[in-house]
């Protein structure tokens, strides 16, 4: 790993920005993707196994049980895989960053440098491997037989990007609360389970009472299948002011959460 000077309690003097904080980010990355995927196959394997059991598990169900084939013109098999996949890459980052600080706890406490440097580079280990196996299934869906518009990876991967923005916020957020109460984690498991049934993901939004479908709607969640949706299965790829507005939120989202860590971050050696 690149070295850092040691400066305990103290922020290193190359900024997140400067030559030596991306050289430490991109070592942070490369073992997060070689320890925890590429390192073992098991790791890497499941990064594309369990979206998919999980796929085949909803598929069955939902097809199979309750007999819905298709909502509108749109499959089950595709409405349900466009959005799926997303939500679990961006649960799994938020996850995977708000516990990733524990695993550096000895590099914290003897080493000064922008501890946020761990949190980027785990939410983007995640990100990366789900989203190549997000395009996996995509060619997959396409040769199956499933009517999806592969041009629309063109305003997919932008919409990615606005994710990983907001989900790098959240994840920061949390990952500093995590240092301190370390009960974090377990409440939010089974948050994001339950906000994964409140988002758009298993069913269409126009299905919901109309009283609720508002606040629905305002999950950033919503905005992000409705447009994977719009992109991939009706190849509308044509921009919307949503699309503005969603970004605006993503980089609320990040810049609240950089905020909030990196005020505590300084007492992170203490406790972590």
């Amino acid at each position: 790993m690149a070295s850092v000077a040691p400066a305990r309690g103290s922020t290193a003097s190359a900024g997140v920005g400067g030559i030596r904080g991306r050289a430490l980010f991109a070592n942070f990355l490369r073992r997060e993707l070689f320890t925890r995927y590429l390192g073992s196959v098991t790791g890497f394997a499941w990064a594309f196994i369990h979206p998919l059991v999980l796929l085949v598990v909803y598929h069955f169900v939902f097809t199979m049980i309750f007999k819905a084939q298709r909502f509108g013109s749109e499959s089950f098999l595709a409405f349900v895989a466009v959005a799926l996949w997303p939500w679990l890459a961006a649960q799994e980052a938020i996850q995977r960053g708000a516990t990733c600080l524990t695993s550096y706890a000895g590099l914290i406490r003897k080493v000064a440098f922008p501890h946020e440097l761990i949190v980027y580079a785990s939410v983007a280990a995640t990100l990366v491997l789900q989203f190549a196996g997000y395009l996996a299934v995509i060619v997959a869906l396409v040769l199956y037989g499933e009517p999806l518009h592969l041009t629309g990876l063109i305003v997919a991967v932008p919409l990615w990007i606005v994710m990983a923005i907001g989900v790098v916020g959240i994840a920061l957020f949390f990952a500093a609360l995590q240092v301190f109460v370390r009960d974090v984690e377990h409440v939010l498991m089974p948050t994001l389970m339950i906000l994964m049934y409140l988002t758009p993901i298993l069913y269409p939004l126009e299905v919901v009472p109309e009283a609720l479908r508002p606040w629905v709607a305002l999950n950033p969640f919503s905005w992000l299948v409705g447009r994977l949706r719009d992109v991939l299965i009706a190849g509308r790829l044509a921009l919307e002011w949503g699309d503005a507005v969603a970004l605006v939120v993503a980089l609320a989202l990040f810049y609240g959460g950089r905020w909030v860590f990196r005020r505590l971050s300084p007492h992170f050696d203490d406790f972590v």
